[in-house]
C-alpha cells in the first residue's frame, strides 16, 4: 500500500503553510540534514540485515515527509547502490563509491521509516522494504 498519495499534503486548517504539526504528514526537502541523517541510518540497517558483501548506500531521495509523534518520524523513498566496499573493511560510507561494475552494479528502490527521538540520542528504523 503506497503511503504518498496526493492527498498528503491537504489539512483542514486556515493556517495551511504553519509548519509541522503534531500527527500530520509533512512533505520537506530531500536535502534536509534530518532527511540525509535518516537515510543513512536507513542504509546501515540494511547493510545489517542483508547477506550481500558489498555495503550500499543511498543514491537518491526522491521522496521525504516528517511527522511529529513523540519525535520525529521520517518516511522516505529512496534509492540505495551498492559500493565497492566490503562489509568485512569497514569502510565509512561517504569513502566508498559506487560499483561501475555491471556484474556487481545494483540499484535498490526502498522505502523506509525512521522514528527520531532526539533527546534520547535514539534512532530506529521500524521498516525499510526494498526491492
Amino acid at each position: 500500500t503506497p503511503i504518498f498519495t496526493p492527498y498528503t499534503d491537504y489539512f483542514c486548517s486556515q493556517d495551511f503553510n504553519s509548519g509541522v504539526k503534531p500527527g500530520f504528514p509533512k512533505t520537506i526537502k530531500t536535502d534536509d540534514p534530518g532527511v540525509l541523517k535518516a537515510a543513512r541510518h536507513s542504509v546501515e540497517k540494511f547493510n545489517n540485515c542483508t547477506n550481500d558483501i558489498f555495503l550500499f548506500k543511498e543514491s537518491y531521495i526522491s521522496r521525504a515527509l516528517v511527522q511529529v509523534v513523540k519525535g520525529l518520524k521520517y518516511m522516505l523513498e529512496v534509492e540505495i547502490g551498492r559500493t565497492i566496499c566490503r562489509k568485512t573493511t569497514h569502510h565509512p560510507l561517504d569513502n566508498c563509491d559506487f560499483q561501475t561494475n555491471p556484474d556487481l552494479k545494483r540499484i535498490l528502490s526502498c522505502y523506509t521509516e525512521v522514528w527520531v527521538i532526539p533527546w534520547l540520542r535514539r534512532f530506529e528504523v521500524p521498516i525499510i522494504r526494498c526491492q
